[in-house]
């Protein structure tokens, strides 16, 4: 199975079980930008619930920008703030402290576009996952692609479709109950080695 991606920030779980199910992926690097969608935005479970953690974007509404082209804005200590809010939520994880010093550097090093910081991010992921990080790019944008399953839909998470997928043990479930779809980190750090074996079960809703 060949499926077709957006490069999202700290994917959903959603997209990387469309990914455990691939046998290629390639992801959409020739798209118009579009705010307000998980090409720069991530969620994870902390105590208050479900926390957006957002990278700020130089963005004009005036002209249509490529994604490839879009440049993260250095005006605030965004990284420091996801970092710690990471931290927050999931130092107590079975699994964050072996994963600590793989995600880290995401927040420490600093990348000037947006496109390519959500790449390095996947680098991680899959390398947290044990998957190998082999990938194909567009080389065109086609609003219909050939030869591939079209999950560009899954970076837009004002028209995403409520996904059912089996729970598992979080953090703060006792609080606030079982959150599915969030960033992956919340996969990753709460299931650890088990992460694979949970995405290759579940089912897209589409």
């Amino acid at each position: 199975m060949n499926i077709l991606l957006h490069p999202t920030y700290l994917p959903s779980i959603a997209s990387f079980v469309a990914i455990a199910k691939a046998d290629t992926v390639t992801f959409e690097v020739c798209d118009n930008y579009q705010k307000q969608t998980y090409r720069n935005r991530a969620y994870i479970y902390d105590a208050n619930g479900k926390l957006p953690l957002t990278v700020p974007v130089v963005y004009s509404q005036k002209n249509r920008q490529l994604y490839k082209d879009i440049l993260i804005s250095e005006d605030e200590a965004w990284q420091e703030l996801h970092w710690k809010s990471i931290q927050s939520a999931y130092s107590s994880s079975p699994f964050f402290e072996f994963y600590e010093d793989d995600l880290k550097p995401l927040f420490t090093t600093k990348h000037t576009h947006l496109l390519d910081f959500n790449f390095k991010c996947l680098e991680v992921i899959y390398d947290c996952l044990q998957l190998p990080f082999d990938y194909k790019t567009t080389t065109v944008f086609e609003k219909e692609p050939k030869g591939s399953i079209d999950y560009r839909l899954l970076a837009d998470n004002r028209k995403e479709t409520p996904q059912e997928f089996k729970s598992y043990v979080q953090v703060f479930d006792d609080k606030h109950g079982f959150m599915p779809n969030l960033s992956i980190l919340d996969l990753i750090c709460n299931e650890g080695p088990n992460a694979m074996l949970y995405l290759e079960a579940q089912h897209l809703q589409l």
